[in-house]
């Protein structure tokens, strides 16, 4: 243990010190917050809550409360483990949000942040009219499973597939469909993209697949190197994913069926490359860049 940790326990008693002291930890060693939290503080926040089994959304009655010395041992340890292993906040707690739902996670998947979760959170409005008559939905790419789960709550009356190539993904996302209780509807494949699926049609196909540009995973942040090299990167321009899935979408669609893909920053090179397809940049709250929409007609 560090000169910064080993006497630490001596001197903390409270929250409020253990929180002054993650901050300052986590700016010295110049973390990087990627993964569900914006900075410092929100993050120091966080794993001081979730490790004192406390409410995530309420902090200033705790602020003051001494800690037993077994607590202070294990908020410190979870503090060091962010500094010195630079791992993801979420797999240090196995825990990772979108919106209200709470996910399962570790080393096996990606941390889940997708912006297709805000737009299945609100039913995908006003492009699905009617979400009671979405039937069958596929989430390509599933990772944890997070994104189908959110898909069968926003189309209670859809089937869903939940597509990965990873066997440790899919172990993962069996676990978080279990703990939501949708073994009934949501259905795992272990498949590369649409190999193993001939014949199957759907509603609605979603996808947040890899799309990180070759110059962007060498550049990458310690943190992200935690997460699966698979579930990051995709070839050299980040779109060799997104061009099989353009590829193949069409026959996968019912006659009105709707594809939403996640492509990261890639929307130029994206429209550069498929020049007379007729994308529709979906709103979110990063901007209208990150997740286009076609129409199954679009695609023929």
């Amino acid at each position: 243990m560090n000169n910064y940790f080993s006497g630490a326990t001596h001197n903390l008693c409270t929250v409020r010190d253990f929180l002054r002291f993650a901050v300052s930890r986590f700016n010295q060693a110049k973390l990087f917050f990627g993964h569900g939290s914006s900075d410092a503080y929100d993050e120091a926040i966080y794993l001081i809550l979730h490790t004192l089994h406390l409410p995530l959304d309420r902090l200033d009655p705790f602020l003051d409360a001494r800690l037993t010395d077994m607590e202070c041992a294990e908020v410190l340890n979870i503090i060091q483990q962010r500094v010195e292993q630079r791992m993801p906040a979420a797999y240090l707690t196995h825990e990772a949000f979108l919106g209200d739902f709470s996910f399962y996670v570790d080393e096996r998947v990606i941390v889940p942040r997708s912006f297709i979760a805000e737009l299945l959170l609100e039913q995908l409005a006003p492009w699905i009219a009617e979400p009671d008559e979405i039937g069958s939905v596929l989430d390509l790419c599933t990772g944890s499973g997070c994104l189908a789960i959110l898909a069968a709550h926003a189309f209670p009356y859809a089937s869903v597939d939940a597509v990965d190539l990873s066997p440790d993904a899919l172990a993962v996302a069996e676990r978080n469909v279990a703990d939501y209780d949708l073994r009934d509807r949501v259905h795992l494949i272990e498949s590369d993209l649409f190999a193993k699926l001939n014949g199957r049609q759907y509603d609605l196909i979603i996808s947040n697949p890899p799309y990180v540009d070759a110059a962007s995973v060498a550049a990458l942040p310690q943190e992200y190197l935690h997460e699966p090299k698979l579930a990051l990167g995709s070839g050299h321009d980040g779109l060799d994913a997104t061009h099989t899935i353009l590829k193949h979408a069409a026959q996968h669609l019912t006659e009105n069926g709707l594809l939403v893909v996640e492509i990261g920053h890639n929307r130029e090179v994206l429209e550069a490359a498929y020049p007379d397809l007729p994308f529709t940049w979906l709103d979110v709250s990063a901007g209208d860049q990150f997740v286009f929409m076609l129409h199954k007609n679009d695609l023929l």
